[in-house]
């Protein structure tokens, strides 16, 4: 009865929190939506349309617990397991499915660096050519690719409206909030401030950048072996379990009869995830 009223109350809370970002949700949609449909004035002058970007990286942060959710909602009516099984393997798809998500940010955001790194030397080139630093940008834009093309072209776009270009490179490094796009867009802005050549600032810039590039990737290369060995020995863990279910099923039956065995062995796949979420947490790049 007792672990029958937690499930319930844990489907409960799970259900308010998804209800309550999905309304929150809505509600911003549909006042985004009225705003587009407000109308000007007859006597004000409707501005031409400046292109927008699309967002960099939509992060869905709830989404991988959501997943989990629904896993543990599946294992309990269709397998019939009990609570601390539920409770582990939903925690478990939650935490997996947000490190997943996190990688694929991850590969994006370095998808978009090494466009840029790429773009500035098309610029530098550009600019060494006695190019001026919009047809610079220009050529930089026709040549690059998504994601990093779409906001190239939004700042351009903006600035060929007549949008302050101080504001518009800031808004970039706002858009990408990284640290090479806020060098960038840093380089940018203090040249058209203050003048001169902008074509040895933007090469030291890129030199910058390929070497931030090169330090990711090398502590990604060292970081990857200790990864393999804990998955490793975690999958050890596992191989340990069967073989002594197969040796032994009366007892390991037994065991997990009970509710202090359901509660270890849940413990024990809990710790294996902490363990996990922990590793990827301290080898993550902060600089």
């Amino acid at each position: 009865m007792f672990e029958f009223l937690l499930f319930s109350a844990i489907v409960l809370v799970g259900s308010g929190i998804i209800a309550f970002a999905w309304r929150k949700a809505r509600v911003r949609a549909i006042a985004r939506q009225r705003m587009e449909n407000i109308d000007l004035a007859d006597d004000v002058v409707k501005p031409e349309p400046i292109p927008q970007s699309r967002p960099f990286l939509a992060r869905h942060r709830l989404l991988p617990w959501l997943f989990g959710f629904v896993a543990a909602i599946t294992i309990h009516f269709i397998f019939g397991w009990t609570l601390p099984f539920i409770i582990a393997v939903g925690l478990i798809v939650g935490l997996m499915s947000s490190q997943l998500e996190r990688h694929l940010a991850a590969k994006r955001t370095a998808k978009i660096e090494n466009q840029l790194a790429d773009a500035i030397d098309l610029m530098v080139g550009a600019l060494g050519a006695g190019a001026s630093v919009a047809d610079a940008l220009d050529n930089a834009m026709r040549e690059s690719r998504e994601p990093l093309h779409s906001q190239l072209e939004d700042m351009i776009g903006r600035i060929r409206f007549g949008d302050d270009p101080q504001m518009v490179y800031r808004k970039l490094a706002e858009n990408v909030p990284l640290e090479t796009f806020l060098l960038f867009a840093s380089a940018l802005s203090v040249q058209w401030e203050t003048g001169g050549h902008l074509a040895p600032t933007l090469a030291g810039v890129g030199r910058t950048v390929r070497d931030r590039i090169e330090i990711s990737r090398r502590i990604r290369s060292n970081s990857a072996q200790s990864e393999v060995s804990t998955i490793a020995v975690m999958l050890l863990t596992y191989f340990i379990a069967l073989i002594m279910w197969r040796t032994n099923p009366e007892q390991m039956k037994q065991f997990l009869a009970t509710s202090g065995g359901q509660w270890t062995v849940a413990g024990a796949i809990l710790l294996q995830a902490v363990g996990l979420i922990w590793m990827s947490y301290i080898s993550r790049l902060r600089f």
